[in-house]
């Protein structure tokens, strides 16, 4: 019996049919497709209503626990905010209690106002803006009928949505590329903009109606030799923003997953809605051929699990197997999946045809290669220990991506050293032994997805429990080496079974989920091509996959995709009690959506307020693990010394809150993997300290983990005397004066410690000189006051920033 269809959980919505512009590379109005002639101009209340019913259907039979809707067109602000309104409130009182809704709106920004901008904000809708780089560049084709340059109206709404009042509505840019453009002139516009992401898109093309390249030269690669200037630009520069195609390269080189359907193997789960209710493929099929999105569908008549399952959606979820003998014998078919279904087009060929290579696959594999032998380069260039530029780096209590990738590098790598540890000190069995062969027969085909397992923050509890010696430790040993071998063998796609020996009624999957198994002694976990697996307990068979449907037993890993930082939340994993508080059990659905909710409106905050933690934070802080709050209803938070990657956190009452305690305890993760390679002070000292928020005296590397935390803290409290009005700011300038003071006079307490090593002397001094900038902010005699009352009368006192 053939699988399922995978559920449809994006949706583009065309709420208007016609453009105020005429650019010339566009595929709705410019290429073969031409429906667009007979559609209503505006979408009707009577084909909202049925589509906000259609999506709600959908994701209750499914579970979804979001939906994401874009509102497209032609250009939807010519629906007018009466009409946008309408069909934000269909949307959300369709959904209301069925799944989180993230609504979008895509424009080309040319009519943009204040008041679109306030309807935009009362329903929370984010705004993608198209623009292809300086006015030059952009008026090659985003013009209006009469041949004038939309690009100062485009500018106008993008400072719009900079300002302070929208920026959390800003999504980001939208770039087609054109040759004739040049690529680091183009992105350096765009940059200057500084919005939170840079989509570069390749113009629709097809086999019989290619991309056009230079000056008529035959050029198999130009594009790609484009993306990979920008590449270059954008890591030179630091990677200060996301751009999906290159960040979807680089996640698929890690195996995970792309950030776009134009890369990467995973199904489509997209449903375009026309404005008359008619329910297409998606837009860019409209380059193949007349007619090619159709599906014959419309909401008025069809159900969204008929249009999932319609043959071109179906063809579009089968992996490798929708793709083309060339293909699936590709190298980096993984990371190209076959570039954009599209793309693919060729007249006259089978299945369609679409049973092609990309029209871009030499300029797709050039991209690809490229950027996987720029990073090897990079990573093999920095040695480690750190060397001293990003040792200085992460004194200053930031830490680049670069910086913080070079910890994760080498804390894989002390994983990797107790895995190893484990295997050759602990009694073996036969079910371990052939864990053992999977792991090293995967580490040889596959090492990114054993890399993805090892990293995962709770390997190095696992392995120092069981490296303690004792008959426990040797069952721990087993089951764990288990299940990273069933975890790697499914992230690899690979076909083939482990036995895992379980315990506790749960069988692990680090990174990917547990599942419940009650109390038998094994199970055995079989991988698949179709990107699901079976999981086989006594007589009965649990199968888990995208093509599977729901299934209770399963108990998924909740990640979310924030714009520029994927993290996971981690209530499954039995090691994450590392963190010294009572770990929350299984989440509810609701629950992480709150969490989901909460944490990306930190993440928003950290990146205008706190941008300069914000690269590093993305690059290294991939788990979340919640934490039972406290009767008291205190803050609560921990990074565990031995979990980088991880901090756990009970979720406070509000998202700035949120915002401090992830960039404070994140500090904890960096210095602790930076202790792990460099030794910054004399590990003979014996001698204790005092912080001058604490009562107690602490060792030296207490005092000077919650120096360096500290230096977050005072940020965060500068920043919130930024953006608060009345009493909050003042409160804020309090908070702030108080705390950059003691933590000045810790810094001062570490360099007259006599403990610290060469290497420690030059990071506290590095320390030190970041506070100092902080002491010269004008601050009111009263705020400076009272903050040295505050400092007199609680010291000792755990408040939440104490958590050091």
């Amino acid at each position: 019996m053939d699988p399922s269809p995978h559920p449809l959980s994006q949706f583009v919505l065309k709420v208007h049919s016609r453009c105020d512009l005429a650019c010339d590379h566009c595929y709705v109005y410019e290429h073969a497709d031409q429906s667009w002639r007979g559609r209503p101009v505006v979408i009707s209340g009577e084909v909202l209503d049925l589509t906000a019913r259609r999506i709600a259907e959908h994701a209750r039979t499914h579970r979804l626990d979001t939906v994401h809707v874009v509102l497209h067109g032609g250009e939807p602000l010519l629906a007018g905010r009466k009409r946008l309104r309408l069909t934000a409130q269909s949307l959300r009182t369709a959904l209301s209690g069925v799944s989180a809704l993230d609504l979008r709106i895509h424009t080309n920004g040319v009519t943009l106002d204040e008041k679109f901008c306030e309807l935009f904000a009362e329903f929370d809708i984010k705004v993608g803006i198209s623009l292809d780089g300086d006015r030059a560049a952009n008026d090659l084709h985003r013009r209006y009928r009469n041949g004038r340059s939309s690009h100062a109206r485009v500018l106008r709404a993008i400072a719009l949505l900079d300002s302070p009042r929208y920026r959390h509505l800003f999504a980001g840019l939208l770039c087609t590329i054109d040759l004739r453009n040049d690529p680091v002139t183009v992105y350096d516009a765009l940059a200057e903009l500084a919005p939170p992401r840079i989509d570069f898109l390749l113009p629709h093309a097809t086999w019989d109606e290619p991309p056009p390249r230079p000056d008529g030269a035959i050029s198999a690669t130009s594009y790609g030799d484009w993306l990979l200037s920008v590449h270059d630009r954008w890591t030179a520069s630091g990677r200060p923003m996301g751009v999906r195609v290159l960040d979807s390269v680089l996640r698929t080189l890690r195996g995970a997953s792309s950030l776009t359907e134009s890369l990467g193997l995973a199904p489509v789960e997209l449903a375009v809605i026309e404005t008359d209710g008619a329910l297409e493929q998606a837009d860019s099929l409209k380059t193949a051929y007349d007619g090619a999105p159709g599906t014959g569908m419309n909401v008025s008549a069809n159900s969204l699990d008929e249009m999932a399952a319609h043959p071109g959606i179906v063809a579009r979820q089968l992996g490798l197997d929708g793709l083309c003998e060339t293909c699936r014998g590709c190298p980096v078919v993984s990371s190209c999946g076959g570039g954009l279904y599209a793309h693919r087009y060729r007249s006259g060929s089978g299945a369609g045809g679409f049973m092609n290579p990309s029209v871009y696959c030499a300029d797709l594999k050039q991209l690809i290669t490229g950027i996987r032998d720029r990073e090897a380069r990079r990573m093999s260039m920095s040695q480690l220990p750190l060397d001293d530029v990003h040792l200085d780096e992460i004194a200053s209590g930031f830490g680049g991506a670069d910086a913080v990738e070079l910890l994760a590098r080498h804390e894989l790598t002390v994983n990797r050293e107790l895995l190893a540890a484990v295997w050759h000190e602990s009694a073996h069995s036969a079910v371990g032994d052939a864990a053992w062969e999977t792991l090293a027969v995967l580490d040889a085909e596959a090492p990114e997805s054993v890399d993805a397992v090892l990293a995962h923050p709770y390997v190095r509890p696992w392995a120092q429990r069981a490296l303690r010696g004792d008959e426990e430790a040797g069952r721990i040993a087993m089951r764990g080496v288990a299940e990273l071998a069933a975890a790697a063998l499914l992230r690899a796609g690979r076909a083939g079974t482990v036995t895992v020996p379980t315990g506790s009624g749960v069988l692990r999957l680090p990174t990917l989920g547990a599942l419940v198994v009650g109390d038998a002694p094994e199970a055995r976990v079989t991988g698949g091509a179709d990107e699901g697996f079976t999981v086989r307990v006594g007589g009965r068979e649990h199968t888990v996959g995208r093509k599977s449907g729901a299934n209770q037993a399963w108990l998924a890993r909740h990640r979310f995709e924030l714009p520029g930082w994927a993290v996971a939340l981690e209530d499954t994993d039995p090691w994450r009690d590392a963190h010294g508080y009572p770990v929350r059990a299984r989440l509810s659905a609701a629950a992480a959506e709150e969490w989901r909710e909460n944490l990306a409106a930190a993440w928003e905050w950290i990146r205008r307020e706190l941008p300069a933690y914000a690269p590093g934070l993305a690059a290294g802080l991939s788990v979340v693990t919640p934490l039972r709050g406290a009767s008291t209803g205190a803050d609560i938070s921990s990074a565990a010394r031995d979990a980088f990657g991880a901090v756990g956190l009970a979720r406070p009452g509000t998202p700035e809150t949120l915002a401090c305690l992830l960039v404070h305890e994140f500090q904890h993760v960096k210095l602790g993997a930076v202790l792990d390679l460099t030794d910054l002070y004399d590990p003979a000292c014996e001698e204790l300290f005092y912080a001058p928020w604490r009562p107690d005296p602490r060792p030296l590397e207490g005092l000077l983990q919650g120096t360096y935390a500290h230096i977050a803290v005072v940020d965060y409290w500068r920043a919130r005397r930024r953006t608060a009005d009345g009493a909050e700011a003042y409160d804020a300038a309090v908070r702030f004066s108080r705390w950059r003071e003691q933590t000045a006079e810790a810094v001062d307490t570490l360099l007259g410690s006599g403990a610290l090593t060469e290497p420690g002397e030059r990071f506290v001094t590095a320390m030190g000189e970041t506070v100092a900038t902080r002491l010269t902010d004008p601050v009111s005699p009263d705020a400076l006051a009272e903050a040295r009352r505050a400092a007199a009368d609680h010291r000792g006192r755990t408040a939440v920033e104490d958590r050091s």
